[in-house]
């Protein structure tokens, strides 16, 4: 589907003092913004900057308590999702919105079928998906169930809904928190080729070098305000960071002492997983934490680290392979179950923060004692201490800046980087033995990134061992002491620090990149 472009200067959004509160939160405040037609224009700042929330108001989800809204040129009035559609916006939330029991084609059609028989429908949806597909390079295959679909092609799914439904402005919430670098460049290929075929792109990251290679001009809030605005090219990644937290921010890997490792705390021995299909997915995995090191795992998504993490911590049984941890030995027989991890001092922060870590319809402090409840201080005689719950997570809210700092407010309320520090602050202010995190720093601003590395290296410091999964190598060459790659469900090599580059840990990672489909016997 090709979109003609706008004429030169036209503008595809114009949002003028915005104002949206939530009770005593002060999300907006005379947010003005203008976008222009056929150009990629991020949106960067903090969590809780107000950023989704714009887009939110932008998009119907929220109603506004004040300003006015114009969409090429025509005053909008956005009383619901609907409105926006038919006036050309369209919305990828971070969270995909995907139904998994149906095929990629019916998603697509769910809620704009063009008629009331299904096959008839599919036989007129097909083509055009088809042809829109060659336009833009989304390619998906469209008979697949949504829930067998890599992460990559979900959002793919996601962005062919949207301009299937004829979407002229593009409202993408942190597209790559989820993709692989592979995944994220294709994306980028997509993007350049919408925006030459006059689709306007409001990218929403904390990915500072993804504006600085995709954006044409880039708008900075913090606590709700517009702060910053100006073309790319005219401005640096430091200059943006800067903008966003209100200081210098240092990422990196600090001078350190020499680090002092101590004793193994968890050692496993020929672990070996297979997934409810018979697909083995890890393969005789050896590996052992010492105290006061921080061990890295580097790999491409769906190469077994998130089997590895599951393992580790007592949310999945393998079919063979011991696990050691605090003196206690498990095998498959009787494995480590979360409670009797949770009593030797394991701590798990889950890579998908929604499924694993959280209950969205839970209120912050009650996700902020999730698991620990049992605990002495929370609860006593046959009753939970509610108000120490509360007080302790407010702390915690404090100490890890959550936004907003509101114990009451349900979970799913806060953005997906205010959870993210929750679940880190409520695992690590456990004093744990032993921490198993993954992704620790996806979907989080460039301030939160620099407090949590730091808090990361102050746990190690005192003694922590920890098992550090994440996609992003930078994190890992800046966290690590010992780097681990994965691949195909085996590892695929193991170096100090040292001698670690990210060119290498790409060759590693390149061995094999096959799945590790391997049927049980």
């Amino acid at each position: 589907m090709n979109i003609t472009a706008d004429p030169a200067g036209a503008v595809a959004v114009r949002m003028t003092g915005i104002h949206k509160r939530f009770g005593a939160v002060r999300a907006n405040e005379a947010v003005n913004l203008s976008v222009a037609a056929g150009s990629v224009h991020a949106l960067v700042g903090e969590n809780g900057a107000g950023k989704s929330t714009l887009m939110s108001v932008l998009y119907g989800t929220y109603a506004p308590d004040s300003g006015a809204i114009e969409v090429f040129g025509q005053r909008a009035a956005l009383r619901s999702t609907h409105d926006a559609i038919a006036l050309g916006l369209g919305m990828v939330h971070q969270h995909f919105m995907l139904v998994d029991n149906l095929t990629a084609l019916e998603n697509v059609m769910l809620g704009a079928e063009p008629g009331f028989l299904l096959g008839p429908a599919e036989a007129a949806v097909r083509p055009r998906l088809q042809q829109l597909m060659a336009s833009t390079g989304l390619r998906v295959d469209l008979d697949a169930r949504c829930g067998d679909l890599p992460v990559g092609d979900r959002q793919r799914l996601e962005i062919l809904k949207v301009l299937f439904r004829g979407a002229r402005v593009l409202i993408l919430d942190e597209p790559t928190a989820v993709l692989t670098p592979q995944e994220t460049l294709h994306l980028f290929e997509v993007l350049s080729r919408l925006r030459e075929q006059g689709t306007t792109v409001i990218l929403i990251t904390h990915k500072l070098d993804e504006v600085m290679r995709l954006a044409d001009r880039v708008t900075v809030m913090r606590a709700g305000h517009v702060v910053h605005e100006c073309a790319v090219a005219a401005t640096s990644a430091a200059q943006l960071a800067e903008a966003m937290v209100g200081r210098k921010v240092n990422i990196g890997r600090p001078a350190e002492a020499g680090v002092q490792v101590g004793d193994v705390v968890l050692e496993a021995r020929g672990l070996q997983v297979r997934d409810v299909m018979g697909v083995t997915r890890l393969h005789g995995i050896d590996l052992a934490l010492h105290a006061g090191q921080i061990v890295g795992v580097a790999g491409v998504s769906g190469n077994g680290q998130s089997e590895l993490l599951e393992a580790l911590s007592g949310l999945r049984v393998p079919l063979h392979g011991v696990l050691t941890l605090a003196g206690e030995s498990f095998s498959p027989t009787r494995w480590l179950t979360p409670r009797t991890a949770r009593r030797l001092r394991l701590a798990h922060v889950p890579e998908d923060r929604q499924a694993r870590a959280m209950v969205m319809e839970f209120a912050a402090w009650e996700s902020g004692v999730l698991g620990y409840e049992g605990l002495p201080a929370y609860s006593g005689g046959g009753f939970l201490r509610r108000r120490r719950m509360r007080g302790d997570t407010d702390a915690m809210m404090e100490r890890f800046d959550v936004r907003p700092r509101a114990p009451e407010l349900a979970s799913g309320r806060f953005s997906g980087g205010n959870q993210q520090k929750l679940v880190l602050a409520r695992e690590l202010g456990q004093a744990p033995r032993v921490l198993l995190v993954g992704q620790p720093t996806r979907g989080v601003d460039i301030g939160a990134i620099e407090f949590i590395h730091g808090q990361l290296r102050a746990l190690r410091a005192a003694g922590c061992a920890i098992l550090l999964v994440s996609s992003e190598l930078e994190e890992i060459l800046s966290l690590a002491d010992r780097v681990l790659v994965m691949s195909a469900g085996r590892i695929a090599g193991e170096r100090p620090i040292e001698a670690c580059t990210e060119a290498e840990l790409g060759l590693l990672m390149a061995q094999d990149h096959r799945p590790a489909l391997v049927e049980a016997a």
